[in-house]
């Protein structure tokens, strides 16, 4: 311990007494001078000595506090930071399922929608529908009708993950996915059929509401060049654009129920491959 103060001569007593008090600097807290078995009343009543120890000993409490309410703020930022990346992440996902990563990417920086056209020489198109909509629609109610169309639309788009086609649309009971765009492959003909199967096999369990039969639907293909990308500003999505969309459209119109008609450009990506079986159809049977 340290002591600070002065000697003085006490003529009445003929001796010599130290008047000091304790050097506070040393002491980290009241706690540790009380440890050291001093007291407030210990210190010097003549100087600033007590009032050093309470300014000190409270400017430390105000410090600890404000210390705490930092770090309750720093925690509660820490955890607004985390729901904000979470909703950030919602966010991203659902954009990314309808508008490709890349295009999305393109779109962020400020480039123009028009900008993000592009042409893609050879895709592949599917479009399907339900067979007997408007009549189905005319028996059921409209949340009968949301709910048939959820149910068979989750399951075409598992699909589409699985095959590693891109969803563009749904109109109504009508379905589309190409394959080459945004992604190129040359593979984007077998991917197609290989999901246009796979659809018509899938809904086999599902049932029309209206009358309780197996829902069926119809499935066209074609393949050919197309324009893809974002047009416009409100409400902006990828878009194909071209004949062979509408080429496509009509395969599926013109098609026969529960099963897959596909285009000679199509046929031509796929013959002499040994992995379908194909039967011609003439314009009669159509």
């Amino acid at each position: 311990l340290k002591l600070k103060g002065q000697m003085r001569y006490m003529p009445e007593w003929e001796s010599i007494i130290f008047l000091g008090t304790p050097v506070y600097g040393r002491m980290e807290s009241l706690s540790a001078m009380f440890k050291t078995g001093l007291y407030i009343n210990d210190l010097s009543m003549h100087d600033s000595s007590r009032d050093l120890v309470l300014a000190g000993t409270q400017q430390s409490e105000e410090l600890k506090r404000a210390l705490i309410q930092e770090q309750k703020k720093s925690s509660k930022l820490e955890e607004s930071m985390k729901m904000l990346d979470y909703e950030m992440k919602k966010t991203d996902d659902l954009l990314y399922r309808m508008i490709p990563k890349p295009v999305a990417k393109r779109l962020r920086k400020g480039e123009p929608a028009v900008n993000t056209c592009e042409v893609f020489p050879d895709v592949t198109i599917l479009f399907s529908d339900v067979v007997g909509f408007t009549r189905i629609c005319s028996h059921i109610t409209p949340m009968q009708v949301v709910s048939m169309l959820n149910t068979m639309y989750t399951l075409f788009d598992t699909l589409s993950e699985k095959h590693r086609v891109f969803k563009v649309e749904t109109i109504g009971d009508a379905y589309m996915v190409v394959a080459g765009a945004p992604e190129k492959t040359k593979y984007h003909a077998h991917n197609i059929c290989d999901m246009a199967l796979d659809m018509v096999r899938s809904i086999d369990h599902l049932k029309d509401p209206s009358n309780g039969n197996n829902i069926q639907i119809r499935v066209g293909i074609h393949s050919g060049m197309v324009v893809a990308g974002v047009v416009g500003h409100k409400m902006p999505r990828y878009g194909l654009h071209g004949d062979t969309v509408h080429t496509a459209s009509a395969m599926e119109s013109n098609g026969k129920e529960m099963h897959i008609q596909l285009s000679s450009a199509t046929y031509e990506h796929l013959k002499g491959k040994e992995l379908y079986l194909f039967y011609p159809v003439t314009r009669h049977q159509l």
